[in-house]
């Protein structure tokens, strides 16, 4: 399949796009950065999501992986209306498979930067908007909204031993996700999955769901 990512100079997107090359799949790779990958079913385009004008012709796209992401003052331009721009570019079509919006815990709870928060909310509000859309053509669309995952763009907080003693308090599995874990729950989303669409898929080790009862002990 002819599989579109977003986001592909690093991360997720690298990780993710090597997952796909090596199921034997033909990846295009949009990054503002020049490309990390060397395979000769790779085609890297170095722009900006937010630029509608500078978007390639490409073949007819089977799926199409939204990771592409920052975390400044351009939050909305590029979180959430880069990824509506690239979907109604290239996926609503009959052709399309399935659509995978990389979100993030934040829009589930809130956490993490005002603007960065909202855009990964206005997120999985738009998946649901895209299931409903292609499914007329048997194609599938879902977020999977990630919490910590070892990424380079996260090392501020891996690297400071006391901020990452304080979000292993609040993560009980005790660890955060690798970028090939990552990578296997898209591809399996993305390619496996023929039935769940529309859905907003929290995994972030029950960091949202960490709370304690409180009640007195029985004697």
């Amino acid at each position: 399949m002819d599989v579109l990512i977003t986001g592909t100079s690093s991360g997720i997107g690298k990780g993710t796009a090597e997952y796909f090359l090596r199921e034997g799949h033909t990846v295009y790779g949009f990054d503002k950065k020049d490309s990390a990958i060397k395979h000769k079913n790779y085609m890297h385009y170095c722009l900006d999501i937010t630029e509608k004008e500078t978007y390639p012709r490409l073949p007819d796209i089977h799926v199409i992986i939204n990771n592409a992401g920052v975390q400044n003052q351009n939050d909305i331009d590029v979180n959430l209306k880069g990824t509506i721009s690239i979907t109604e570019h290239y996926g609503i079509q009959p052709q399309i498979r399935s659509i995978i919006m990389i979100g993030s815990a934040s829009g589930h709870t809130g956490s993490e930067f005002p603007e960065y928060a909202a855009s990964k909310g206005g997120v999985l509000a738009y998946t649901k908007n895209v299931a409903m859309r292609i499914a007329k053509y048997q194609a599938t669309c879902n977020s999977l909204d990630f919490g910590g995952v070892m990424t380079e763009l996260n090392q501020p907080v891996m690297e400071d031993p006391k901020l990452w003693k304080e979000i292993m308090e609040l993560t009980p599995l005790k660890r955060w996700m690798t970028v090939e874990e990552a990578a296997e729950w898209i591809y399996f989303m993305a390619v496996k999955n023929r039935f769940c669409s529309g859905q907003n898929i929290l995994i972030d080790g029950l960091e949202a769901g960490n709370c304690n009862f409180i009640w007195p002990e029985e004697e």
